[in-house]
């Protein structure tokens, strides 16, 4: 709900304190942010399989959906500005969009891909869900962690501290992107092989603490962000899912095939030689 609120309030992250275990915002010395312009990035989602946009207010369903943006504008490169109101797409309560990719993302080292939010600030953060898929059928998800203290709900321009955020798309402002290791699903499901996955699902988080509505995180916290959000631009403002590592060109396979057999021919013949 970025462009809502940005002619409304200015939030700073000057004299920001770490408070939790997970990565400090972007910029900062140890931050785990991946930068929209980094050149681990090799590709960007490339199509949408689905999109169901959620209520702009959770307790009424049958009420307006969230409606700022279409799915189109999730895919291609993230909007480093974050100034661009074209390339987001705005989840809503619970909404959720599955993204494709022209190269299957595979479990390499470090983190395998990134997705980037809009928010114009470090500690105004709208948060959600990620999993992934091979076959487009069975998805599983990246466990995700919530340290914000659940005794308050946070207010619908209130903010959040991304040291208390783990695996929760949007940890981090416009431009950069929260990463993401298959590792973490790596074995979690027969269908689902980290070494080629194709599918990408994000899944706005609610934000509410109200049991009714909450939506709880890999350990059974309910995650609490800004909430209510009842604006066309409601909820999780998706911008890109970049790939860091992809399943490697057949091509590139023979290559590195061929270079490993003429390796393996020279020792031989070195050996040979030795004799």
């Amino acid at each position: 709900m970025r462009y809502f609120l940005a002619s409304i309030v200015i939030l700073s992250s000057a004299g920001f304190a770490v408070a939790g275990p997970y990565s400090v915002p972007a910029g900062q010395a140890g931050s785990t942010a991946i930068a929209a312009n980094s050149p681990s990035i090799v590709g960007w989602a490339t199509g949408s399989s689905s999109f169901v946009p959620g209520p702009q207010n959770i307790t009424a369903p049958a009420g307006p959906l969230a409606s700022f943006g279409v799915a189109a504008n999730a895919l291609g490169p993230a909007d480093a500005s974050g100034a661009n109101p074209n390339s987001i797409v705005s989840l809503g309560d619970g909404g959720q969009i599955t993204l494709s990719f022209a190269k299957a993302i595979t479990n390499g080292p470090g983190a395998d891909f990134a997705v980037f939010e809009n928010s114009f600030a470090d500690n105004f953060l709208e948060v959600a869900f990620v999993e992934v898929s091979t076959n487009g059928n069975d998805f599983v998800r990246l466990p995700a962690i919530s340290l914000t203290p659940t005794a308050a709900q946070v207010a619908s321009f209130g903010t959040i501290d991304s040291t208390n955020l783990y695996n929760l798309a949007g940890s981090f402002r416009a431009g950069f992107g929260t990463p993401f290791d298959l590792s973490d699903v790596a074995g979690m499901s027969p269908a689902v092989d980290v070494a080629h996955i194709n599918f990408v699902r994000v899944i706005d988080v609610i934000g509410s603490i109200n049991p009714a509505f909450a939506t709880l995180d890999s350990l059974g916290n309910p995650v609490n962000d800004p909430y209510p959000t009842a604006f066309a631009s409601g909820g999780f403002d998706l911008d890109a899912v970049g790939v860091i590592n992809a399943v490697p060109e057949p091509s590139t396979l023979a290559l590195a095939g061929l270079a490993a057999a003429i390796c393996l021919l020279r020792r031989r013949r070195g050996r040979s030689r030795s004799r």
